[in-house]
């Protein structure tokens, strides 16, 4: 029933130009990574106090998790968890919502600077 009422709301969103996941680059996820990430991930994405992001895709059997990606920064695992260490990114601002169709399949909205911290990550898996 929730894949009946989305791809109207899919559909409207297209239709009205709202940006598709080609528009956003792994560019302006670099520049949110740098004011955001660094102090925790290293200006290398490699680690420190945080995990290095640079070996998602090679803990992932060669594939980059997009999904658990997106839901990590935007804090959906975290919500109201008071011991997490990494902010909920998803309390704030994230941009306006591109259409996106996820590793599984799926197509959904997701918010512009989510998607763009996501390409960017992507880009530098070793």
């Amino acid at each position: 029933m929730r894949a009946l009422f989305l791809f109207p709301l899919l559909a409207a969103c297209v239709s009205e130009g709202v940006p598709t996941e080609a528009d956003i680059g792994a560019a302006r996820g670099q520049a949110l990574f740098a004011e955001n990430c660094v102090a925790c991930h290293g200006s290398d994405a490699t680690g420190g106090v945080g995990p290095d992001l640079t070996q998602l895709s090679a803990r992932n059997g060669g594939v980059f998790p997009q999904v658990p990606v997106l839901a990590t920064i935007d804090g959906l695992s975290r919500h109201g968890d008071a011991a997490a260490v990494m902010p909920e990114f998803g309390a704030g601002n994230l941009g306006d919502a591109v259409i996106v169709e996820l590793d599984d399949g799926t197509a959904t909205p997701v918010p512009a600077d989510l998607l763009a911290l996501s390409a960017y990550l992507r880009s530098v898996q070793r």
